[in-house]
């Protein structure tokens, strides 16, 4: 049974746990080992950001098409009002004219 003790936790990697040196071979397993652990948890942290992502594309998608929508609805319903009132619409649009240009000066 191996005991771990506080001087082992954090050693060497260079030595084994009963403080023998390690071979070129085992000192190679052991870093390709810990660069697998290291890839494999940052292509992890990859997929969960990519998936986020996509995700907030397709909510935004939705949103653009949504508002795509409601101008078009408005559109017709501006269009709609003047056709029925036309000397109404033209007295509001010179209202709103004379507005902007009392606020632009």
């Amino acid at each position: 049974m191996t005991t771990i003790t506080s001087s082992s936790i954090g050693s060497d990697p260079t030595t084994s746990s009963f403080d023998q040196p390690l071979t070129g071979s085992e000192r190679s397993n052991n870093i390709s080992a810990r660069v697998d652990r290291i890839a494999s948890g940052a292509h992890q942290a990859v997929d969960r950001v990519a998936a986020i992502a996509n995700s907030a594309a397709d909510h935004l998608s939705v949103k653009g098409e949504d508002l795509l929508a409601a101008k078009d609805r408005w559109a017709q319903a501006c269009g709609s009002y003047v056709k029925e009132n036309p000397l109404t619409a033209l007295g509001i649009a010179a209202a709103i004219g004379f507005l902007i240009s009392r606020w632009v000066r």
